[in-house]
């Protein structure tokens, strides 16, 4: 062995993809209802995506942050066409990257204005990344397990508790974050009732509104962002998975009274909004934006089809759903691999859905038939 054995790798190697469908080196066919964990989001191949990257690599690859970057003011235009209110977007590599910078300018914001605000309230079975900051925000033990001590800084609350978020906050407490959808989580959803009650004790207590859109953003919930559904304020949303389609970009959006606490100096990525990422980021908005009646049409088709098998609980909104089974699911994931359907399972025991925004009905009738065979198994 080569690698650091830190996954827990299934025994397949794909080798190319085709719209909804991976293919291994053996040629076998498998529809994929995984999209790389929700970067895929335009499935594989898409020829206009295709098209830019080959181009764009032909001119430039990168070029330092030290410069001006013209492809990154282009793609923060785009996404902050989406945002409620005026801001300014900073460009990184990943999720965890994103929430890394969150979490220092919720406290960069607050040291600015001679206040001791560092504390931020997150909540139970959230997940937020696996660099120290971001894991330290991630309220659930397994993953800090051989990795103490967490960065100090981070009080739990239960998802859906009001009372739970108001008994977490104290005078240090400058923020609370949170995913509206837990993915890692298993597919929690929050209620509407907390988000809106979350909002205005936001508002109330003057504490800033972090939503990390990590794996909801990009349309995958059928709005371009998941808070949008609720009607939500956020000071702070984090973006990465499917921003790329493919490639990895993460990006920070902050209303401008936020985002300006960050000056020269205060933070950087090497690799952050390269041109290459940043030229396909375009086509992959552009397209999303397109697809997102599409993608609230096929994924209330899916929601229905999984509550068909009557199997277990079906959550989620879009095309971020799961299926808790109420029992270990890894090895209906090992079966359903087997015959040719690609998905996960989190939080033990759900299963975990996030096929290609591109999915049709037809692909969502394949992916059921293969379930109920493998369920009844």
């Amino acid at each position: 062995m080569v690698l650091f054995e830190n996954y827990r790798r299934l025994p397949v190697k794909f080798v190319r993809g085709e719209g909804v469908y991976l293919y291994d080196d053996k040629g076998k066919r498998y529809l994929d209802f995984l999209a790389g964990i929700a970067v895929n989001t335009l499935g594989y191949g898409d020829k206009e995506l295709t098209e830019v990257i080959c181009e764009q690599a032909k001119r430039l690859l990168h070029i330092s942050n030290l410069f001006e970057n013209p492809w990154q003011e282009e793609v923060a235009e785009e996404l902050l066409r989406e945002f409620w209110t005026k801001g300014r977007v900073f460009f990184c590599n990943s999720g965890a990257e994103a929430n890394e910078a969150a979490i220092k300018l919720v406290r960069k914001y607050w040291r600015n204005r001679g206040e001791d605000r560092y504390r931020i309230v997150v909540f139970k079975n959230g997940f937020h990344g696996r660099t120290y900051g971001s894991l330290s925000a991630t309220a659930q033990p397994k993953f800090h397990e051989g990795f103490q001590p967490m960065l100090e800084g981070f009080d739990w609350a239960d998802l859906n508790d009001i009372s739970s978020v108001e008994k977490a906050v104290g005078e240090k407490t400058g923020a609370v974050m949170l995913e509206v959808i837990q993915g890692e989580g298993g597919i929690n959803e929050c209620t509407e009732d907390f988000l809106r009650n979350l909002q205005d004790f936001c508002n109330e207590k003057n504490l800033l509104l972090v939503i990390d859109e990590v794996q909801t953003g990009m349309g995958r919930t059928g709005r371009f962002f998941a808070y949008q559904h609720y009607g939500l304020k956020p000071d702070i949303v984090t973006l990465a998975k499917g921003l790329g389609g493919g490639l990895p970009i993460g990006a920070v959006i902050a209303r401008e009274e936020v985002a300006l606490s960050m000056g020269p100096g205060s933070h950087g990525s090497t690799f952050g909004g390269n041109p290459l990422v940043c030229e396909a980021s375009k086509v992959v908005i552009r397209k999303v934006k397109e697809l997102l009646p599409h993608v609230e049409e096929v994924g209330s088709y899916f929601k229905e089809k999984l509550q068909s098998l009557k199997v277990g609980e079906v959550k989620g909104k879009g095309l971020m759903l799961g299926l808790d089974i109420g029992r270990d699911c890894s090895e209906v994931v090992k079966k359903a691999l087997e015959k040719g359907l690609v998905i996960n399972c989190t939080a033990g025991s759900v299963l975990r859905f996030l096929p290609p925004l591109i999915v049709e009905k037809e692909h969502v009738d394949e992916a059921i038939g293969i379930l109920e065979e493998v369920l009844a198994l």
